[in-house]
């Protein structure tokens, strides 16, 4: 298995280049040269997420790691998970359930993602002898999960850039207490979408790097983040249903990793009927899916902030993929254009968008109500990002055939003012969650007029 950009130029990559890279260097995503296919038979089997990891994980590693030497390091992969399967699933009613993904140890589902991406890195380096940075900004979880899972691998530095905004205190809380030599967590005084614009202009100029060091891209533009993804529909399938009937998923999302990670699932071989595209009200997805309209807009501050984008990098992948049939070429031209010129494709290409794909744009006054319902009905506590997916299931449940599952990506306990203002209280409070409130934080402020933070990263590396 070989991998290649979007856009075309950057072609013929192992696994590790992949891994390692992170980004293309034509400014598209690495994609498989090809969808492998599971076994389905061989994954009715399997007992747990680790045995489902096994077989799929090695799928596209095969170019640069032995299959039973990763299978040796999928054991040890997944740590700190309060649950023994690693997901849990809830029963709303006998149409509905909820798909609990935030178990590990950020209370989010980018710890099974970023867990991965952590351990390929450092098996990269202990074999390579050398060491790495990771730069990246979040608007929520990322950061945290990203932290926790290097913050073991001393041949890992974490520069973490933390924008104002709206993100809870447990959030930042999450980043800023974590006590180690090689944790940074950066205050910055600017928008998550600024963050992101440092963060790229830093993996262009690459001026902070000793000789020979690689800097690490944490995002979920990173493939591996996707390969952990995977994993867990087809887990949750294989727990749900034994894999024997096509499943809807309702996914709330900011980036598009996640939907993403579905659409290649499916692609894989996953018994599929709809993937629910859940966006609040930044909905450029929404747009797209309902009006043919990718253009970028204003970020608007919301009470699902992982949610609250401009752009979908991911979307760039399925875009590619499903409606340009891997056209290399018109992908490039596309984005070489954008966000100046909206993206608009043809219109009997984009109806192909009603094979596999529904979307719902919800505010946070109706987001606030179905946090509501769902307690008042089910007796059930859920997120404000949970909540976005699980109203867009209210809303387009009349248009569903099978059964679904609701996408549950955040503890609700990390949201503590939102639980307030839907009159929620929560009760049984995560340990992991409760210890990070009294401890004090180190992160550094640092301006973004300048070239500050990269002089800050320099200094520290």
């Amino acid at each position: 298995m070989l991998f290649h950009s979007t856009r075309g130029k950057d072609k013929d990559k192992t696994f590790q280049e992949v891994l390692m890279q992170g980004l293309a260097s034509d400014g598209g995503l690495f994609m498989p040269n090809y969808w492998p296919v599971v076994d389905l038979e061989h994954l009715k089997n399997c007992n747990t997420f680790i045995d489902v990891a096994k077989h799929i994980v090695p799928l596209f590693t095969d170019s640069s790691f032995n299959r039973n030497d990763v299978e040796d390091m999928l054991d040890n992969t997944w740590h700190d998970f309060a649950e023994k399967n690693l997901i849990k699933i809830f029963e709303i009613n006998e149409t509905t359930s909820v798909l609990e993904l935030f178990h590990g140890p950020t209370a989010a589902f980018k710890d099974f993602g970023l867990q991965l991406a952590a351990a390929f890195f450092n098996k990269t380096l202990e074999t390579e002898n050398k060491t790495a940075i990771v730069f990246g900004a979040t608007s929520g979880d990322t950061g945290s999960a990203a932290i926790d899972a290097c913050k073991q691998f001393k041949s890992i530095k974490s520069f973490i850039l933390i924008p104002e905004g709206n993100m809870s205190e447990i959030q930042r809380k999450q980043m800023t207490t974590v006590d180690k030599s090689n944790v940074f967590p950066i205050l910055a005084d600017a928008t998550f979408d600024d963050c992101q614009d440092i963060v790229k202009e830093g993996f262009k100029q690459r001026s902070f790097l000793k000789n020979d060091q690689y800097l690490l891209a944490v995002n979920s533009i990173n493939w591996v983040r996707i390969i952990g993804q995977i994993c867990y529909y087809f887990y949750a399938a294989l727990k749900f249903n034994k894999l024997s009937q096509p499943l809807n998923f309702s996914v709330p999302t900011g980036n598009f990793g996640n939907v993403f990670a579905c659409y290649s699932a499916s692609k894989m071989g996953l018994p599929l009927s709809k993937i629910i595209v859940a966006v609040n009200s930044n909905d450029i997805l929404y747009r797209f899916f309902k009006e043919n309209d990718y253009s970028k807009r204003d970020v608007t501050e919301t009470i699902s902030p992982s949610m609250d984008i401009s752009v979908a990098s991911n979307f760039e992948r399925l875009l590619y993929d499903f409606y340009l049939d891997r056209n290399s070429k018109v992908c490039s031209d596309i984005y070489s254009n954008f966000p100046k010129t909206a993206i608009n494709i043809n219109e009997d290409v984009w109806q192909k968008s009603d094979e596999l794909f529904l979307s719902h744009s919800v505010d946070d006054n109706t987001t606030y109500a179905t946090m509501k319902y769902f307690k008042n009905e089910f007796n059930y506590i859920i997120d404000p990002h949970t909540a976005v997916a699980a109203e867009a299931v209210l809303k387009l449940n009349h248009t569903l055939s099978d059964k679904t599952l609701i996408l549950s990506t955040a503890h609700p306990a990390k949201f503590p003012d939102a639980l307030k203002k839907s009159n929620i209280l929560m009760e049984d409070m995560p340990k992991r969650l409760t210890d990070v409130i009294n401890k004090k934080e180190i992160a550094k402020k640092i301006s973004t007029s300048d070239n500050s933070i990269y002089e800050y990263i320099r200094s520290n590396n």
